[in-house]
């Protein structure tokens, strides 16, 4: 008889480890409670408090990451809030309780099915509900559109601050690139890891982290900056370092793939190349050809080439493309958005009705704020928070120990300098919090708890414990009510999406079947190579100008795989009567990756001969014919083969 816990409760156990991150404590502290303190200073608490609690939510966002990123995924989300406070505030003012109702439901159905497209409209749609219904049940004297201007204000002054603060990359004397260039040497040390572990049980295991790798590394390029393309020698120069990992990588995962042998200095040339990211320098001497198969020398090639584009640090190609309208519309009106987007209607719409109703009864008492259910049914909902079952759990106790906490403080802490004082501490132990939903909602609750004391209610732990049990109550049910269409929308939508880009990927590399390919002479060696690398002379290779888009469809489909991975974990630790909906999509995954991984290794025999082997056709064949086995009648994914010439 097993004794491990079922999944839902063991995600719920689970916290995440790493190092503190003191740069970002720095931040919490400075964020809520300074603004908390400025708004009483200047007579005007009430644009204080929505100011913190806009640089809360911001907080929440400040995840580890370069400056580039932090633009957009702590300022989209502000700006989403901002909207939902204009939204939230008119309309309480100016409609009754069914009308609001409504109109609340609504926003639910649109934010819902927004959050469907990505992490940062997925939090823009978390800010633009909470802050809607801050909006519209916490009644405060200034106009909505001041509010707004407060709440972005609160986002921002954290967002300036995570811009101008030092962090660990700025104290080593690289102020401009705190995350970027950590970001690019992991990826290097990734590599190097996936050929140490060729051959072994754990090549998948380091396949998987170096997409994780080259996923930050993407993201962390890719931010928005004041010009379009890279604007100074250093930053090209750490795209040109990126863009050579992609070589590597195609090469690491090919060996892994047939499981050849690989020298045991292999694995010096990619951690060499990491040291010298991080440290801005020449890769120095790299170590010695071996050229006995097609991925060994593509791996030789990819270090050479790579070791010429540090000398020359000229780059600009990120291997991304911009999401067009058909995919944006793809991802909010398909099945996970659909199905999404209604369940977060429900529970908010809902949750909204029921606080009203308990506001008009006088539940309340003489307490006219009535957000913090709809609020707290906004963060179970959310499917990127983890498992239904584990965010009720969590937030459950959170909410129960965090105003448990505050009640002890708010007997013994002086008003108001004692509590903006907890404020300030509580900001800063958001970013350790947030390793666990307990700990945060736990967190969280005694920072809004301080807040809202200070701008004039009265305390209100109770009240808030039984709001919150209520949410939990709601968004349970609401989970588990059957829904129009096919249940797992969320899953078959990240599997549609890996399906689509693996066959995408697929069909270009087996094209390249169909034509010569352009040839080019070898680069020269350069500075700092020549003593390492020896007599690496080939006959040609394709060009970085041909190989680039398939650079660019590999990256998006082990991305679609990495997150359909995500989703699938997610949805296997739902409670029984939702995690059966998503039976065997963790087999059909596993094939895709298997597809992807065969199509990389085909990939590098084919720039090597420019044909495939029987061997590799039929591995191919065989693994879509288990795929069509797998998802026979179930219509989640389609992948085939092109038809194309496939060995000359």
């Amino acid at each position: 008889m097993s004794l491990a816990p079922p999944p839902w409760l063991a995600h719920a156990l689970r916290a995440q480890r790493g190092p503190i991150p003191w740069s970002a404590v720095v931040r919490g502290a400075l964020s809520a409670g300074p603004l908390l303190l400025a708004g009483v200073l200047a007579d005007r608490t009430s644009l204080g408090v929505v100011a913190a609690i806009a640089a809360m939510l911001a907080g929440i966002n400040d995840r580890p990451g370069s400056r580039r990123v932090s633009v957009k995924r702590i300022g989209a989300p502000a700006l989403a809030g901002a909207v939902g406070m204009v939204v939230g505030t008119y309309t309480g003012e100016y409609v009754g309780a069914v009308t609001l109702t409504v109109l609340l439901t609504l926003v639910g159905l649109l934010a819902g099915g927004v959050s469907a497209v990505g992490p940062v409209a997925s939090g823009a749609g978390t800010q633009l509900l909470v802050a809607s219904a801050i909006g519209a049940g916490m009644p405060l004297p200034e106009e909505g559109w001041l509010r707004a201007v407060a709440y972005l204000g609160g986002g921002c002054w954290l967002l300036a601050l995570r811009l101008a603060l030092p962090t660990p990359g700025a104290l080593a004397g690289d102020f401009r690139f705190d995350g970027e260039r950590e970001a690019v040497a992991a990826v290097y040390e990734a590599v190097a890891d996936l050929l140490d572990a060729v051959g072994t049980e754990h090549a998948t295991a380091r396949r998987v982290a170096l997409t994780a790798a080259l996923d930050h590394a993407q993201d962390a390029l890719t931010g928005p900056r004041l010009r379009r393309y890279a604007s100074s020698a250093a930053e090209r120069r750490l795209h040109a370092q990126y863009a050579a990992a992609l070589p590597l990588a195609e090469a690491a995962t090919a060996l892994a793939w047939a499981e050849e042998a690989v020298p045991g200095r292999a694995p010096a040339g990619p951690r060499r190349l990491a040291a010298a990211v991080r440290e801005n320098t020449h890769t120095g001497p790299l170590p010695a050809p071996h050229r006995s198969g097609p991925a060994l020398r593509a791996l030789d090639d990819a270090l050479l080439r790579a070791a010429e584009a540090f000398d020359r640090g000229r780059g600009e190609d990120l291997h991304t493309r911009r999401l067009t309208t058909r995919d944006l519309l793809r991802s909010v009106f398909g099945a996970g958005g659909r199905e999404y987007g209604l369940r977060v209607a429900l529970c908010f719409g809902a949750s909204a009705a029921v606080a009203q109703a308990l506001h008009h009864s006088h539940w309340y008492g003489e307490h006219a704020h009535w957000y913090w259910l709809p609020a707290t049914a906004v963060f179970l909902v959310k499917p990127d928070l983890g498992p239904l079952a584990s965010r009720v759990l969590c937030r459950a106790a959170g909410t129960v120990l965090g105003a448990l906490v505050f009640a002890g403080f708010a007997l013994v802490l002086p008003r108001p300098e004692g509590l903006i004082a907890l404020v300030a501490v509580s900001g800063a132990l958001i970013p350790v919090a947030t390793r666990h939903f307990a700990a945060q909602t736990a967190v969280v609750t005694v920072l809004v708890l301080a807040l809202v004391m200070v701008g004039g209610e009265p305390q209100a732990s109770a009240s808030r414990i039984t709001e919150t049990l209520l949410a939990c109550a709601i968004v349970l049910l609401v989970g588990h009510l059957p829904m129009p269409g096919q249940r797992g929308g969320g899953v078959r939508s990240r599997l549609a999406a890996a399906g689509r880009a693996a066959q995408e990927y697929l069909a270009h590399v087996l094209r390249e079947t169909e034509r010569p390919l352009p040839r080019e002479t070898p680069p020269p060696l350069p500075r700092g190579a020549e003593s390492a690398v020896r007599d690496i002379r080939t006959e040609g290779s394709p060009t970085e100008d041909t190989r680039a888009p398939r650079w660019t469809l590999r990256r998006e489909a082990y991305r679609a795989l990495a997150e359909a991975r995500t989703a699938i974990a997610h949805a296997a630790a739902e409670l029984p009567a939702l995690a059966r909906h998503s039976e065997g999509a963790d087999e059909i995954v596993a094939v895709l990756e298997r597809i992807v991984d065969t199509t990389t290794a085909c990939a590098v025999h084919l720039d090597d001969s420019g044909r495939l082997t029987p061997e590799q056709v039929g591995r191919l064949t065989e693994l879509l014919d288990e795929l069509g086995r797998l998802d026979e009648g179930r219509g989640r994914v389609e992948v085939r083969l092109p038809e194309v010439p496939l060995a000359g």
